[in-house]
């Protein structure tokens, strides 16, 4: 039904027969339209015209008997997003938009609690929904970070959630020796109620507060990530066999005599990726990726399989990582170290002078490291030609340059964001921030992998051409929301960039963006706000494209040492490859959905950190000006980034002197009411320093006219 114009008596037809056929359970408009496909703007007017119809004949049905008061009072069911002390919304998919609920309405359920709702009726025309919390269906969390304060009789703890709104009661008795400013984790024992405060009791003292270590297991704890493995993982990990056997070695193919290598960070500890080159004659090359094969040594329904599950990936902190696997994996066994015999399970090519694939060959291998590069090191042979093995470096850089145009002629997405890396002190304390620089041995690294990506999930979809499929592991990204994408090309817009968002120019148009844009003054803010527009991708075995990298088909199967999706695929694959019937889909699915919310922690754990460490180094500089950039536009304040420190803080609203401001959404910009002042998106300013609060990883700015 993509792109077809539809009559709107067809179209109504349409809706009926699908709220008929789906009458047990509630859509919402925009999930009605996802689901049947529509694109065309006039189409999805008319699906909203005729939903009110239908709404309306609804409510004459359900009115009640003569002598009844008013309609049916409707309940929802949504999660809490508490915004600040004064209100909150509910988000659910049974409404087109959330419902707002004061506070005092929320029966104190906290952000992220499931809650049933009572809507209250609109009291006039284009007001936004309005609710009251029923019941509270479920706590989202039980336990909080925050510092301690004490009085003679009792303490409490201010927790580092923003999010929430409490202070939380402690009693002596369950002080559980905290004192005043130590970092602790709480678990709530007793919720609030009638005006009083949770209550709670001090479970784990994290360190002072402000100190490294203190401030970085608040932010571990917040997410709930683990401190350290189970002694049961780590003695499993212990009495694996670290011996590769002939025997091991005969069921595979043999790399040992190949040019082999690694290019990885100069900090890094663990090799989970290798290259290997060798040239067939002028014309052809033979490039093998060899991946870690950790499936070896991690079997299934073990110990180790049920804890890196668990964990779904490693999370990167400024100051630390906290592995999916024991160190005696990640840095040891599975580690493609040089001069070491190494299992691997690779993809295999061979390529002509032009990128273009003549063979291909996947299974398990054995490697044998010559040489292990830094980035550094492999870009500098790569520029100067000269060094060891810097021709087979410099002929590999040259396939990747083909392969990366030959992608985004096909529609890839050319985003590379700034990326920045923290100079820590011998305390953990950040004293420099630094911005990474990608260069070609970083792209030609990241090129390999995608092709490996690509053509793993290639090759297991069209295993069973007519058949049923494979069941895999797929990395997806689908199609960017067009309400988003029209919000975004109306903004850059504003700037003076075109934009053409229908469905086969979009790619390409916003290539153009990303070129035009580079070294302007609006970079930042088009393009954090491009990536704003896009989907989020996740893991699924639903085998549809990439759009982002313009893939038809993606998988994730290069880190298989921090991603649990990369080890389900690994043995998907062998799976197949030994003619393998499909496995269930069902339970893939379900570990598909865990995959992808423990990278969302991981995510969100990893940007806390920064914010800790940029709150940290800003501190210092209270009172100093600093150029800058609207990076962020909110009801209470406007966010800016700082161009030479990379750091971003907030100038609250209410704290702009001679005027009061009120925010536009739809133009991304705050107004000033008296003045007609604007402050827009992507505006150039300066700031001044105010404060810092690291405990809730925040900077508090001023502008300076």
């Amino acid at each position: 039904m993509k792109k077809t114009q539809f009559k709107y008596k067809e179209l109504e037809k349409l809706v009926r027969e699908f709220l008929k056929d789906h009458s047990k359970k509630n859509y919402s408009y925009k999930q009605i339209i996802k689901m049947l496909h529509i694109k065309d703007k006039r189409a999805k007017r008319a699906v909203k015209s005729i939903l009110k119809v239908i709404n309306k004949e609804k409510y004459k049905l359900m009115k009640q008997p003569a002598g009844a008061a008013t309609e049916k009072v409707k309940v929802i069911t949504g999660k809490v997003d508490y915004v600040n002390p004064r209100y909150a919304f509910i988000e659910t998919d049974e409404l087109d938009e959330d419902v707002y609920v004061k506070a005092e309405n929320l029966k104190f359920a906290l952000d992220d609690d499931t809650v049933q709702v009572a809507l209250l009726p609109h009291t006039r025309k284009g007001s936004r929904i309005e609710g009251r919390v029923l019941q509270i269906i479920k706590r989202y969390r039980d336990t909080f970070v925050g510092r301690v304060e004490t009085a003679p009789n009792y303490a409490f703890v201010v927790p580092d959630f923003r999010k929430m709104h409490y202070d939380i009661f402690i009693p002596l008795s369950r002080l559980n020796h905290a004192k005043k400013d130590d970092k602790v984790l709480v678990r709530i024992v007793k919720w609030p109620s009638h005006d009083k405060n949770p209550e709670g009791e001090v479970i784990r003292i994290l360190g002072a507060s402000g100190e490294n270590d203190a401030e970085i297991h608040s932010i571990m704890a917040e997410f709930g990530l683990p401190f350290e493995f189970p002694e049961n993982v780590l003695e499993a990990s212990e009495k694996i066999d670290p011996k590769i056997t002939e025997g091991e070695i005969g069921k595979r193919r043999d790399f040992r005599d190949v040019t082999t290598f690694t290019i990885d960070p100069e900090d890094a500890k663990d090799f989970d990726d290798a290259l290997s080159f060798k040239k067939i004659d002028r014309n052809r090359f033979q490039i093998g990726i060899h991946i870690a094969d950790v499936t070896h040594y991690v079997r299934e329904n073990t110990v180790l399989d049920e804890e890196a599950y668990e964990r779904g990936t490693s999370v990167y902190l400024v100051d630390r990582t906290i592995p999916m696997l024991p160190e005696r994996l990640s840095n040891d066994l599975c580690s493609l170290r040089p001069h070491e015999d190494k299992l691997t399970f690779s993809a295999v090519f061979e390529l002509d002078k032009q990128a273009r694939i003549l063979k291909e060959w996947f299974g398990k291998t054995v490697i044998h490291s010559d040489r292990r590069f830094t980035y550094e090191e492999a870009q500098e042979r790569i520029e100067k030609l000269e060094g060891d093995f810097s021709r087979e470096l410099v002929q590999l850089n040259e396939l990747a340059l083909k392969l990366r145009v030959e992608r985004f002629m096909r529609g890839a997405i050319n985003f590379e964001t700034t990326e920045v890396k923290f100079e820590l002190d011998e305390k953990g304390k950040a004293i420099g921030i630094i911005p990474k620089e990608r260069k070609d041995a970083h792209r030609m690294i990241e090129e390999f992998m995608l092709l490996a990506n690509k053509r793993v999930a290639e090759f297991v979809y069209n295993m069973r051409k007519g058949k049923q499929r494979n069941t895999f592991v797929y990395r997806t990204h689908d199609y960017p929301d067009p309400d988003k994408l029209q919000a975004f090309s109306v903004f850059a817009k504003k700037f003076g960039h075109e934009l053409e968002i229908s469905e086969g120019a979009i790619s390409k148009s916003l290539n153009n963006l990303i070129e035009d844009i580079e070294g302007r003054p609006e970079q930042n803010v088009l393009q954090t706000l491009a990536i704003r527009s896009m989907a989020k991708a996740k893991y699924t075995t639903e085998p549809k494209g990439h759009f982002g990298l313009a893939f038809r088909h993606y998988t994730h199967f290069t880190s298989p040492i921090r991603r649990f999706p990369d080890m389900m695929v690994h043995r998907l694959l062998l799976h197949y490859l030994h003619h393998g019937s499909p496995v269930e889909k069902e339970k893939y699915e379900k570990m598909c959905e865990h995959a992808s919310d423990m990278e969302k922690l991981a995510s969100d754990s990893e940007r806390a950190s920064i914010k800790y460490k940029q709150a940290e180094y800003m501190a210092s500089m209270t009172g100093e000006i600093f150029e800058g950039i609207v990076s962020g536009v909110t009801e209470w304040g406007i966010y800016v980034e700082m161009t030479k420190t990379h750091c971003e803080g907030m100038v609250r609203l209410a704290d702009i002197k001679g005027d009061y401001f009120t925010f536009d959404e739809d133009n991304y910009r705050v107004v000033g009411n008296n003045t007609g002042r604007v402050i827009m998106l992507g505006d150039d300013v300066k700031v001044r320093v105010l404060r810092t609060d690291i405990n809730r990883r925040i900077i508090d700015l001023e502008l300076v006219d």
